[in-house]
């Protein structure tokens, strides 16, 4: 019901304001119920948030599509110098504009043990998008399990996430002599 709403105050909003950025407010009310709207809210209200949109891109950068799937199956990409699975593989969720955290296990220790602990092996590159979990590179089966878990086929036009960086590695400890 709240996207609903989201959705009909955003059309109404954009519906009535020329092709440049429409502005949305949003505020909850006495009541503690959200409020979405075009006009400001009333001066008696705090903590009011005003966001521009264009389209289906609120500010932010991340349809709302894009936000529900990244908040229901969340992907990690087990990926390193693998050579070209692993460029395709950045490149595909690139050019689909997917938000993902990136974990290189030869260079974090905990990275190879999730990835060993996840598939029985140290083959790259892994996706796991939710609970879901491909191991290699195969265009298909990654285009699938996106579509499955709702995330937009394409990037909003000028916007290429990059991947979360995964934590640096802490450095070996010096061998004892």
């Amino acid at each position: 019901m709240k996207s609903g709403i989201l959705l009909l105050a955003a059309s109404l909003a954009a519906a009535s304001m020329p092709l440049s950025a429409a502005q949305l407010y949003q505020w909850k009310d006495a009541q503690g119920r959200m409020v979405y709207s075009d006009q400001p809210p009333p001066p008696s209200v705090r903590n009011a948030q005003q966001k521009s949109f264009k389209g289906s891109v609120i500010e932010g950068g991340e349809s709302y599509a894009a936000k529900t799937a990244r908040e229901k199956y969340p992907i990690t990409l087990y990926a390193n110098d693998c050579g070209a699975p692993c460029e395709q593989a950045r490149q595909l969720l690139s050019e689909r504009g997917v938000p993902y955290s990136s974990k290189d296990p030869q260079a974090s220790p905990e990275a190879q043990a999730e990835l060993q602990k996840l598939t029985g092996q140290l083959r790259v590159p892994v996706l796991v998008v939710g609970s879901d979990k491909l191991n290699g590179f195969e265009t298909g089966q990654w285009q699938s399990a996106l579509d499955r878990a709702g995330y937009p086929k394409s990037a909003p036009p000028g916007r290429k996430p990059a991947a979360t960086p995964a934590p640096a590695a802490a450095p070996a400890p010096a061998p004892a002599q």
